[in-house]
């Protein structure tokens, strides 16, 4: 049963709590306290240049159609990279994962900043003001999702259901709808791996979904009711559509890779990418759909590169999550 079937857990899921200290109150004062900070954390909430720091977890990167920045979701909120400066919020610091960007902003899921009164764990939530607000999905107060897709332009949501809730069983489900609604349970025919993985999303065809595993890409064209084996028995950590390409990293041979693949021809090209070593393989891979020259990937030692060219050339935006600027 896919069910019984193992996540892949190694590198995509290592959550931390959030440890942001509350300060000591009388409990009959707790609940008019929070919703004093609620208030004060709503007028608050700017984007400013980000303090010099180091990000601990990268949890997800992409470029929401909404604006110009590449999106860096982390433990601690979304920070921005922007006109080659850094940005980040000062408000709502949610523990993010699963970031997706859309046309319209993005989704996520995760655990709300300590002191708002959003409700833990948030479940799937979407924002079209860069954070400032999110409206809740689904699965609001009751579910947590360490993989979430869903189509850029189009619709078409996936997840990955790890522990049953009072309506779903584990297992992997689509919506048709971005909003996330009746969702069906994936028959994954075809689908011969002994782990799940990262999922991806066709960025106009909601339909068209592609996974990665321990053991290679898996293709879809029906709602991942039927999956086809693109590449050969290969760990494949990180994928993300390029137009109607797939660009993903693998590791072979104690290498780092990268490579474009045709999933209708099976066409294989490489991509250049920095030197990576063994233990630091690629964590997320993200491209711009309304300009795909522009791409970015994200290791699992938090460092990030972006390239505005299509990948002939890479630009070193984080270096073990350190983000430096005067």
């Amino acid at each position: 049963m896919f069910v019984k079937k193992k996540v892949l857990l190694s590198i995509f899921i290592s959550i931390l709590l959030i440890t942001a200290g509350c300060s000591s109150q009388a409990e009959n004062n707790k609940k008019s306290k929070q919703d004093q900070n609620q208030a004060k954390t709503a007028v608050r909430f700017q984007i400013v240049p980000a303090k010099n720091q180091k990000i601990s977890q990268i949890r997800g990167i992409g470029y929401p159609g909404n604006d110009d920045a590449l999106y860096v979701a982390t433990n601690d909120g979304i920070k921005f990279y922007k006109n080659s400066k850094w940005l980040e919020t000062t408000a709502n610091k949610h523990n993010l994962m699963s970031f997706q960007a859309l046309n319209t902003g993005f989704l996520t899921s995760g655990h709300p900043q300590k002191g708002t009164s959003l409700k833990d764990p948030l479940g799937i939530v979407e924002s079209t003001d860069q954070g400032k607000s999110l409206q809740e999905l689904g699965f609001y107060g009751k579910g947590n999702f360490h993989f979430l897709s869903a189509s850029f332009f189009g619709n078409g949501m996936y997840l990955i259901m790890e522990q049953p809730t009072d309506t779903l069983d584990p297992g992997v489900y689509f919506s048709k709808s971005n909003s996330g609604e009746n969702w069906i349970k994936s028959k994954l025919v075809g689908f011969t791996a002994d782990s799940l993985g990262m999922m991806v999303v066709h960025p106009k065809n909601g339909n068209i979904m592609a996974m990665s595993t321990k053991t290679g890409i898996y293709y879809s064209e029906n709602y991942s009711n039927t999956m086809n084996a693109i590449t050969g028995p290969i760990m494949v950590t990180a994928l993300t559509f390029k137009g109607d390409n797939i660009l993903y990293s693998s590791v072979e041979e104690q290498k780092i890779l990268m490579k474009e693949i045709n999933p209708k021809t099976g066409e294989v090209k490489d991509v250049v990418i920095p030197f990576l070593d063994y233990d630091n393989p690629v964590t997320y891979i993200t491209t711009d759909p309304k300009n795909e020259k522009r791409l970015a990937f994200a290791t699992y030692k938090n460092d990030l590169y972006e390239s505005i060219d299509g990948g002939k050339s890479w630009e070193n935006r984080l270096t073990d999550g350190k983000i430096e600027q005067e």
